[in-house]
């Protein structure tokens, strides 16, 4: 099943927004209804690919003449942009100039060299693509050459599995669901559940430094990850032989986080985790995000650490976005103060131990316990905000996240310089915005923040959101964060990301793209500036 081509997932889960929370939206933010709904699909206006018959006869040698290279309206249209806001916009209004010229489904890792090879001969960019969730423009790379989206879909298979040393390895087109299936049938999880858990893919995971929900107790997905291979222009690298090694730097560490620029994440192994015997989630209230977020930290630093920890602030606590597929529902909370979300698995003896000894230490911090109700709503709805967004798009609001990390001792000033970005930028553009955040995932030595912006979408919203966006990746950068701490940086984040790594490390990081992709074919634009 492919997802909604102008919005988030499966388009029978999206409902439209309450009469409350439409009422809302228009007393407190002036939003008010479009005048015209998102075009059909039918409707949008596609050009022929840009292809010689040569070049659409050497990728269908590469990948076989059976329908594994579309060139037809609807297939490029699902394949053009990812899913952040501005691309959902311009899709509803029918804009494709980011419209890829083909779309090619290889089957194996010799598939994906035969491409790039095409590609090289025929002057053809090729933009990896797997679930289609990235939000900072990965998938819109700059165009000075057609190019091709390399969907990855057919590869989709558990490649081995070594139950002895708990490790598996997975082809990248496989979606989350269906690793976990997979590894369930073993006994076995990844533990990694994002927001977009159910239509990324693994290879997505890796290519962006995936960050899940319980990442607290499993790790990120780049700590997960134990060897790859990635296929590039110049042939095969294989990263990784031992869970730990001296032996020179860690190659894996160049691919992860790579985004599709240096080269084709064709394999990945991953440790694995036993499937836990039970779950347990419950609520906690702190009078306020610093105390919120003091507890966190003791947890975080001192232990015991939860699977899942995170903190909302007081809008968020207000509003119910902590609970996203119950606002304006009878039974949503709006709570004051700040909600925490505190989440264990693992073996029966684990997760009453440690519940009760992190129990002991919030309520030491100020914590009042709310019961499993919370915890649960959470689980419920952990997956829902995207089609709320989408509800929100259809009602006439703006809706973005943006996301961040720093060190502990700079997260108040980083929470403080972000807020404070977006609401000046967005009021003085005529659209005041509500900002909201949380504490998403917590570290030893630090924390990352997860912003929420709603407002009216005023005349232009792709043009009322750019200012807002680049303050916000101002402040950001200023107030010692990091560009991304689990989005990645596509196009979006480029700019940060050339300052936060410096003069210096771009020009490494050149020197490796123009080793592994001299002629600049891989997602071009992505990650690193065009020469």
């Amino acid at each position: 099943m492919d997802m909604l081509w102008s919005g988030w997932g499966d388009p029978v889960r999206a409902t439209p927004l309450p009469d409350t929370v439409t009422g809302l939206l228009r007393d407190l933010l002036g939003v008010r209804p479009r005048a015209t709904g998102p075009v059909a699909l039918d409707a949008i206006p596609v050009p022929a690919p840009p292809l010689t018959d040569a070049a659409l006869r050497a990728l269908r040698d590469a990948v076989g003449d059976d329908g594994h290279v579309r060139t037809d309206a609807e297939s490029r249209i699902r394949h053009t942009r990812g899913k952040s806001t501005p691309d959902l916009l311009r899709m509803r209004r029918g804009d494709v100039t980011d419209l890829p010229a083909a779309v090619v489904l290889p089957a194996d890792h010799d598939d994906v060299l035969a491409v790039l090879r095409a590609c090289a001969a025929h002057d053809l960019a090729a933009v990896p693509f797997g679930g289609g969730t990235s939000v900072v423009g990965g998938l819109a790379p700059e165009r000075r050459r057609p190019f091709v989206a390399l969907d990855l879909r057919r590869m989709n298979r558990l490649l081995a599995l070594d139950s002895v040393s708990r490790t598996a390895t997975l082809q990248p087109g496989l979606r989350a669901p269906e690793a976990e299936a997979l590894l369930a049938g073993h006994g076995f999880t990844l533990g990694h559940f994002p927001q977009s858990y159910e239509w990324a893919t693994l290879g997505g995971f890796a290519a962006a430094r995936s960050s899940g929900q319980a990442s607290a107790g499993y790790g990120r997905f780049d700590e997960m990850v134990l060897g790859l291979t990635l296929a590039t222009p110049e042939g095969t690298l294989e990263a990784g032989r031992a869970p730990r090694s001296a032996a020179g730097p860690d190659l894996r560490q160049l691919v992860l986080g790579s985004e599709g620029a240096f080269g084709v994440i064709t394999s990945v192994t991953v440790r694995l985790r036993p499937l836990p015997q039970t779950r347990l989630y419950e609520g906690w209230r702190f009078a306020s995000f610093e105390e919120g977020a003091a507890a966190l930290r003791r947890l975080a630093q001192d232990g015991p650490r939860p699977t899942v920890l995170r903190l909302s602030d007081e809008t968020e606590t207000l509003i119910g976005l902590a609970q996203p597929d119950a606002i304006g529902s009878p039974g949503a909370r709006q709570d004051t103060g700040c909600q925490a979300i505190a989440g264990y698995e693992g073996t029966v003896e684990d997760v009453a131990h440690r519940r009760q000894r992190a129990a002991a230490v919030l309520r030491e911090c100020g914590g009042t316990h709310l019961g499993e109700e919370p915890g649960e709503r959470w689980v419920h709805g952990r997956y829902s905000a995207p089609y709320l967004r989408d509800s929100l798009l259809d009602a006439g609001a703006f809706a973005e996240t943006l996301e961040t990390a720093a060190f502990w001792s700079r997260v108040p000033e980083l929470y403080a310089a972000v807020r404070e970005a977006l609401t000046a930028t967005l009021t003085a553009a005529g659209t005041p915005p509500l900002v909201m955040c949380h504490i998403s995932h917590v570290y030893e030595n630090g924390a990352s923040l997860y912003f929420t912006v709603v407002s009216a979408q005023g005349e232009d919203p792709v043009a009322h959101w750019a200012p807002a966006k680049r303050a916000a990746n101002e402040a950001i950068i200023a107030s010692g964060g990091t560009i991304s701490h689990h989005h990645g940086v596509g196009t979006d984040h480029r700019d940060g990301y050339v300052q936060e790594a410096g003069p210096l490390g771009i020009e490494a990081l050149r020197a490796v793209k123009r080793r592994l992709d001299p002629a600049g074919l891989l997602n071009p634009g992505v990650l690193l500036p065009l020469d």
